[in-house]
C-alpha cells in the first residue's frame, strides 16, 4: 500500500486490553439487580463501543434517574477494577513505535482511571503523545469527533493516522475520520470500512527504512510508509 501516515491511534477495550467478558457481565449485573437480562443483541448494539450513557439510554432509560446513576457507578467501578489481559503483541507493538519516534495515542470511550491503568499495564507511558477519553468530546463513536479531536492534538490530518479498532462504532468513527483503519477481529468489520482485519498485533512489524520515516506491516501485501512528523503535543494533556 502506498498510504503515507504520521501516527498510530489505538482503541483500548479489545485492542489493548481483553474486556468483552469483564464488560459483558458487569452490564450483566447492572440489569439483574433490576430484574432485567442482557441479550446478545443488546451487546452487539449497545454495549461493545458505545459509551456507558449510550447503554444506560438504549436499556435503562425507563428506569428513574436515581437508578439509572446507580447502573453507571457500578459498570465504572466494574471497569476501574477488574483485571484484563493485554491483546497479544500490541505492548511489543507499541514500544516499537515508540521506539521508532511515531506518535502513539489512545482514544477511547473509556474513564481516565481505567486508561492510566491500561497504559501502566503495558508498560506504555514513554509513548503515549496523546489522549482522548470520554469527556473530551460531546459526541463519541460511531460519530467522526474523538478521532479527529486525536488527530488535531497531534497537528495532523486525522487522513494521516493508522486506527486499530475492534467494534463496528469504533470502526464507523476512524473510517468517518479519514483514517486508515485495521480492524481487530472478525471480518464484519471489512463492509464498515476496515482496510483489513487481522485477529491481534502478533506479527505486525514497524521496520525502520531511513532517519525519517519507518514501514508498518500488518499482515502480508497490507503496510504503510510512516513519515516522522516533528512537533505533536506531549500526551495530549492539557
Amino acid at each position: 500500500m502506498s498510504e503515507k501516515i504520521a501516527a498510530v491511534l489505538f482503541d483500548m477495550d479489545g485492542v489493548l486490553i481483553d474486556s468483552r467478558a469483564v464488560i459483558e457481565q458487569g452490564w450483566r449485573e447492572a440489569a439483574q439487580m433490576y430484574g432485567r437480562r442482557i441479550t446478545p443483541d443488546d451487546i452487539v448494539k449497545h454495549i461493545h463501543g458505545q459509551p456507558g450513557p449510550h447503554t444506560i439510554r438504549a436499556l435503562f432509560h425507563d428506569l428513574p434517574l436515581s437508578d439509572q446513576a446507580k447502573i453507571q457507578s457500578h459498570i465504572i467501578h466494574v471497569e476501574n477494577t477488574a483485571d484484563c489481559e493485554p491483546i497479544p503483541g500490541v505492548a511489543q507493538l507499541i514500544a516499537s513505535l515508540g521506539s521508532a519516534g511515531i506518535p502513539v495515542g489512545i482514544v477511547t470511550s473509556g474513564w481516565r482511571l481505567k486508561i492510566d491503568r491500561v497504559i501502566a499495564l503495558l508498560q506504555a507511558e514513554p509513548y503515549i503523545s496523546v489522549i482522548v477519553e470520554r469527556d473530551d468530546v460531546a459526541r463519541g463513536k460511531p460519530r467522526p469527533d474523538p478521532y479527529l479531536l486525536a488527530a488535531e492534538r497531534l497537528g495532523i490530518p486525522a487522513s494521516r493516522t493508522v486506527v486499530f479498532e475492534d467494534a463496528k462504532s469504533g470502526v464507523t468513527s476512524a473510517v468517518a475520520a479519514g483514517a486508515y483503519c485495521v480492524g481487530i477481529g472478525d471480518e464484519d468489520l471489512i463492509p464498515l470500512g476496515a482496510k483489513v482485519v487481522v485477529p491481534d498485533f502478533r506479527g505486525m512489524k514497524v521496520i525502520v527504512n531511513d532517519a525519517t520515516g519507518a514501514i508498518l506491516s500488518f499482515c502480508p501485501g497490507y503496510e504503510v510508509i510512516v513519515e516522522r512528523i516533528l512537533r505533536i503535543m506531549t500526551n495530549g494533556r492539557r
